[in-house]
């Protein structure tokens, strides 16, 4: 085989060898969000911002409300080849506050086919029913005193 030859097939299984490296799908991580065990640590109606974030660490954004509750968000991306990188999968975990600053919530979401979906839910209970407003009004009916209203009371 001539020098030539060599070359010219050195040369081809480079750029062979480039293309396959090239189109390998690579995937990158962004973001934090705590797993489901740190998540048990936290304690719905007993912990506070501080404790929650001795647990399971700063926030990766804090809502702009009052409450000031936490979001964890990680995100994980396709790069392949040339292509745009693609969102293949991401997490949420809110943690929602009362206005003592206790934990009221704890949520976990996804995202599938575009959509973001919540895969887990943790609430405190309250005494308010899922109601509207007619029926607690309407419920209301009959439950009063009418000394009351008259001042007779």
């Amino acid at each position: 085989m001539t020098r030539t030859g060599r070359m010219i097939r050195a040369t081809l299984v480079g750029t062979a060898l480039f293309m396959a490296v090239g189109c390998t799908t690579m995937f990158r991580n962004h973001g934090y969000a705590p797993t489901d065990d740190q998540l048990a640590e936290v304690l719905v109606g007993v912990d506070t911002r501080d404790t929650v974030a001795d647990v399971i660490g700063p926030p990766t954004a804090a809502g702009v409300s009052d409450g000031g509750d936490f979001f964890y968000v990680q995100s994980r991306f396709r790069l392949y080849g040339p292509l745009e990188p693609r969102e293949v999968d991401r997490e949420v975990v809110a943690i929602r506050f009362d206005p003592e600053g206790v934990v009221s919530n704890v949520e976990r979401f996804g995202l599938e086919n575009g959509n973001v979906v919540p895969l887990s839910r943790r609430v405190t209970q309250d005494n308010v029913r899922d109601t509207t407003f007619l029926r607690q009004l309407f419920g209301s009916i009959g439950r009063f005193n009418a000394g009351d209203f008259l001042g007779d009371g």
